[in-house]
């Protein structure tokens, strides 16, 4: 294989993923975990990109290893926690290093299938950050999630029987709902960074609609914004909720009825014109939306200044 030639793998299956990585068959045919410190294993060769098909929730430190995260890249020599749902794409740095401390739980998307978790995953959003995002974890906490993961490997190499699955299953619910607490504390910590993007947000939220972007690449999106930020738009709405107490998506919606309420109190655009103005497709949508931010429609809102 070339220098520039790409290699990808398509995991379907936690034994798959087993073999990628030279590890001993799972115990388990949809779930498994590795405690590092106890396993010798492989990275896929460089150049190499694996389309996991799995969750992946990781605790790693103290090794030169850096992962690839679509096109972004994370050292995990500090210790971080990081988690992955299935369709994502991974690939590990030429120059990487075997991790030797930590833990990895891999699970099949139908473990869980029978379980209130199956519906409840889907809701964290952490799922969706880059590894640029991952959770720094303090040594308590640390601690905390490392008890966790050995709880879950300690019922794991237990002879399998009728609990084993929801003895597992209600592990990751909790490792879950620590990780969800782990990174509302991350983003209160950072909270200085938070404002500092909540303004640069808003600048480009600004610039979007004074160069008339609008008129020609129609409404912002957060996707938008969080590529010019270099950031998950999860990850941007979370960090704008925590300094502003609104969500991303909020603070867009905000500044068109701010710049509806001008144009309809300072000129004689019609309803239509300052709707496609404002990116929308049509005056309808306008209309729903300025209506569920004001409790009046544009035309009533104009009237009130005659």
């Amino acid at each position: 294989m070339n220098k520039h030639q790409q290699l990808f793998y398509t995991v379907n299956t936690v034994t798959a993923y087993h073999e990628l990585l030279h590890l001993d068959k799972p115990e388990h045919p949809m779930v498994s975990v590795v405690d590092f410190s106890k396993v010798n294993y492989s990275n896929p060769m460089p150049g190499t990109s694996v389309i996991l098909n799995l969750y992946c929730i990781s605790l790693k430190q103290g090794a030169d290893c850096v992962l690839r995260y679509g096109p972004k890249t994370y050292d995990f020599s500090e210790g971080v926690m990081s988690f992955f749902k299935p369709g994502q794409v991974l690939s590990v740095g030429h120059q990487s290093e075997n991790v030797t401390d930590g833990y990895m739980l891999t699970f099949h998307p139908d473990f869980i299938q029978s379980f209130a978790l199956s519906n409840k995953i889907r809701k964290y959003g952490f799922f969706d950050y880059r590894v640029t995002e991952a959770l720094f974890l303090s040594e308590k906490e640390k601690k905390h999630i490392r008890e966790i993961m050995a709880g879950i490997e300690q019922e794991y190499q237990t002879n399998i029987d009728g609990f084993s699955q929801e003895a597992i299953v209600s592990y990751i619910d909790l490792l879950l709902v620590y990780g969800n607490r782990y990174y509302n504390r991350q983003f209160i910590t950072r909270k200085p960074q938070s404002d500092d993007l909540s303004t640069r947000f808003e600048q480009l939220l600004d610039e979007y609609f004074s160069n008339e972007d609008a008129l020609v690449s129609g409404l912002p999106s957060v996707q938008y914004f969080a590529d010019r930020l270099h950031l998950s738009p999860n990850y941007l709405g979370e960090m704008l909720r925590v300094s502003t107490g609104q969500s991303a998506q909020h603070h867009i919606q905000n500044k068109i009825i701010e710049l509806a309420k001008t144009l309809l109190s300072t000129t004689r655009l019609s309803v239509a014109e300052i709707a496609y103005q404002l990116g929308f497709e049509r005056p309808q949508s306008l209309n729903r939306l300025f209506k569920s931010k004001t409790n009046s429609s544009p035309l009533e809102y104009r009237a009130s200044f005659n």
